[in-house]
């Protein structure tokens, strides 16, 4: 008898052929003596469409709406029926014995296959490859360990009803929009919130008014200690502010307090997918799309990092006995990785690992792999590195620093001077060359050398994607799977549009916006579901 496994890609399945044994090639499988190897290309099905389920909703009108079916069902995709039925085929088949559900190991992965087997009306048992990387060891570890489907029940459930309210409010809101006002306007119960989240920080910008006002610092020993006040917009006559530079000048001031403090930064931990779109943003530009495609790739084809859709910056205590062999493997990007596998990979930040706060994946990091470097494209290398990067400042010691605070005083007023020394640079590598601290003691009299500066209060700034995917997280909007995909929509339907690195609401969204029913325009909705 032979075990059916069910892929999401055909990349994906050609890859478990290989370590299963399967190398008899077919057009829609792989075929092996013990296993037969298919793939879904994606979803192969979808929710049926209202005029699927009643005469009456084929017609776009208010008098129909709401439209709540009691079930709705599924429909194969068009484009992708051959491959639905060559996987029917296989599972009629007598000497297949049951099913080895091996899509993507997260919510919609399982959804894909959950959709399949039931339409297919496949009632033989079903088990579940669970793996967080796609290299050969995960694999053949991973078919050692199946468990039954059953025991991930709830996530296909969680899938299911994620999709149902998107069916739900999407389609219907839609209609109603598009119906009443003549438009196509498009609504949903994460892309609105999303789009509003945008339009928010629009509106701060345009009722912004700049103010103009003065800064007054004292120059010391080639630095500038700022004036302590409670609104550092306060100064706002230059009369005022000359005639206070000439009653403090006319006498030296001192050195009235010295506070020396010893700061231990931790190395940060490992990225989750949402911070790693954030970061490759704000460094690099790259859309939240195009990063999660680019860690896809190291995942998928290269199989060098993790599982990328994970939302949890937390490792499993199973991880530790391989943690020798993943830092080999970044060595030829960061050389301290090979002493630290040779020193026993001892952790030093701990609280990395920590099994409560790992969710259906733990974080993105470098698996075992040795990585072929000169596969990987530009965008590619600089995706793995940062990984790589957080990975290996695990291992650092911490990075240790003294703050000293001087306060100077003039009459009444005071001014403040922070020095920064490095005593350990640790996981924090030293890019530039520290700046000389001077010494300073207490009673010490200082020169009155006094700077003004005019300035203009600034605007808030546009969000980027980066910000925004924060924001977006903040309030529970979409998952690390999901997120990019939204950002894209709402720009494909003309709704949001990218300017430079910056995002701002459309006409047509701001028009949505304003004609939507209120509560969808809040995250508090999606948030509380």
């Amino acid at each position: 008898m032979k075990r059916l496994v069910l892929a999401e890609k055909p990349s994906v399945a050609r890859d478990l052929s290989k370590i299963l044994g399967a190398d008899q090639k077919h057009k829609n499988y792989y075929e092996g003596k013990d296993h037969v190897v298919t793939w879904a290309l994606g979803h192969l099905l979808t929710l049926k469409m209202p005029e699927d389920l009643k005469n009456e909703w084929q017609t776009w009108q208010m008098e129909t709406l709401p439209m709540i079916p009691k079930y709705i069902g599924t429909k194969p995709l068009p484009k992708t029926k051959a491959q639905l039925k060559a996987i029917a085929n296989l599972a009629k088949r007598k000497d297949i014995s049951e099913a080895i559900i091996a899509t993507d190991a997260g919510r919609e992965g399982e959804l894909v296959a959950r959709w399949i087997l039931e339409y297919i009306r496949f009632n033989k048992p079903v088990k579940r490859l669970w793996i967080s990387s796609q290299t050969n060891k995960a694999i053949k570890e991973g078919f050692a360990a199946l468990k039954p489907a059953k025991a991930y029940d709830d996530l296909y459930y969680s899938a299911l009803a994620r999709a149902k309210a998107d069916w739900l409010i999407g389609l219907n809101v839609t209609r109603a929009l598009t119906v009443k006002y003549q438009d196509n306007l498009s609504a949903g119960r994460v892309q609105t919130p999303t789009l509003a989240l945008v339009a928010k920080q629009e509106e701060k910008i345009s009722k912004f008014i700049p103010q103009k006002y003065f800064t007054l610092s004292l120059e010391v020993a080639g630095q500038r200690a700022t004036r302590v006040q409670k609104d550092p917009y306060a100064l706002k006559e230059r009369q005022a502010v000359d005639e206070l530079v000439k009653k403090l000048s006319s006498q030296n001031g001192k050195v009235e307090q010295i506070t020396a403090k010893d700061k231990t930064i931790p190395a940060p931990l490992p990225y989750d997918l949402t911070e790693l779109q954030r970061v490759a943003n704000e460094k690099y530009g790259y859309s939240a799309k195009k990063t999660l495609s680019l860690v896809q790739s190291l995942y998928e084809v290269h199989k060098i990092v993790s599982y990328p859709r994970t939302d949890s910056k937390y490792l499993s205590n199973d991880l530790k006995v391989t943690l020798k062999d993943r830092l080999h493997a970044i060595a030829g990007l960061f050389p301290e990785a090979k002493q630290y596998a040779v020193k026993g990979a001892k952790v030093v930040q701990n609280k990395a690992f920590n099994d409560a706060k790992v969710t259906d994946h733990h974080a993105l990091i470098p698996t075992e792999q040795l990585p072929q470097y000169n596969k990987l494209n530009s965008d590619e290398h600089r995706i793995y590195t940062l990984i790589a990067e957080r990975f290996v400042g695990l291992f650092a010691a911490p990075h240790k620093e003294r703050q000293e605070k001087i306060v100077f005083v003039f009459g009444k007023e005071h001014f403040k001077l922070t020095q920064t020394k490095v005593i350990e640079a640790g996981w924090k590598k030293k890019e530039t060359p520290e700046k000389s601290v001077a010494k300073f003691s207490e009673g010490m009299q200082i020169s009155p050398h006094f700077m003004v500066k005019e300035a203009l209060t600034t605007p808030p700034k546009p969000l980027s994607e980066g910000s925004l995917l924060a924001q977006m997280e903040r309030y529970s909007l979409g998952t690390p799977a999901t997120r990019a995909e939204i950002i894209e929509k709402l720009v494909k339907s003309e709704l949001m549009e990218r300017t430079n690195n910056s995002l701002r609401v459309t006409k047509k969204g701001q028009q949505l916006l304003e004609l939507v029913n209120e509560e969808l325009v809040s995250p508090q909705l999606t948030e509380k579901w």
